[in-house]
């Protein structure tokens, strides 16, 4: 979770489980309750990034 430019916290996600509807939005959800006094000294709504952190071979040789 980001707020401004920010990274205020990471959390692995369980791979198998992110196509699982609501699986990504309830570790948001705590996320929001976790930092709700932090998220309300800001104007812009906290930010989500997703990503594959596995490191990708290059395909160059």
């Amino acid at each position: 979770m980001y707020i401004g430019n920010d990274l205020i916290e990471s959390i692995p996600l369980e791979l198998d489980r992110i196509s699982k509807p609501g699986y990504v939005g309830s570790i948001k959800r705590t996320l929001k309750q976790k930092y709700m006094e932090l998220i309300q000294q800001f104007p812009d709504p906290p930010e989500f990034l997703v990503i594959d952190p596995s490191p990708r071979k290059s395909m160059t040789g």
